[in-house]
């Protein structure tokens, strides 16, 4: 019989794939994320403690396991945490101190972290603003992407810097409903 760690561990990988494939890439929030999860090159690590102090050290040694892992097999990474950093305040700092330590631990340049959260919201934005969704996941979830991926992803798609724009555009012509239908919540999907 599985325990029920493991099975809620399942349930969040399950859901943050389903946010991936419905809103991610379905929405195409980002032009660069079917690729890899077509490749199956995306790596989904659980972090299940209730206590933040332990998830520093899992992001470092998920950032030593993929800068060990050659790209094709293995390009980027999602360390979801579905039983901590709630708030999305703290979980800001714990991002600010995130990217510090793994410039100390040599990975400036090598590795971006980019950030999702249930709460996610953009300076100068309401809560409840549609637009913040494209950064809302159903976790906490910290995302290591390899700088060259990003730099070649980028080079790929010559108006890289027009996604932002365009995923608001998506949103507010979605908006809260339309969003709410993509059921990419916790416990929406079905491991």
């Amino acid at each position: 019989m599985t325990d029920p760690a493991t099975i809620e561990a399942i349930q969040a990988e399950a859901d943050t794939q389903r946010w991936l494939e419905r809103a991610v890439i379905g929405l195409n929030l980002c032009p660069f994320a079917k690729a890899v999860h077509v490749k199956a090159q995306i790596h989904y690590a659980v972090y299940m403690p209730a206590e933040a102090s332990g998830l520093m050290d899992v992001l470092l040694s998920e950032a030593n396991e993929l800068a060990a892992v050659d790209a094709a097999v293995r390009d980027t990474t999602l360390l979801i945490a579905p039983n901590t950093l709630a708030d999305f305040l703290d979980f800001n700092d714990f991002l600010a101190r995130a990217e510090r330590k793994l410039a100390r631990a040599g990975f400036d340049g090598v590795f971006q972290l980019a950030s999702f959260h249930p709460q996610f919201q953009f300076a100068g934005t309401e809560a409840d603003d549609i637009t913040n969704a494209t950064n809302r996941a159903p976790y906490p979830t910290l995302h290591l992407l390899r700088e060259d991926s990003v730099s070649r992803a980028v080079e790929a798609f010559p108006e890289a810097e027009a996604i932002f724009e365009r995923n608001s555009e998506t949103l507010e012509a979605l908006g809260p409903t339309g969003w709410a239908a993509l059921d990419v919540g916790p416990g929406s999907a079905k491991p």
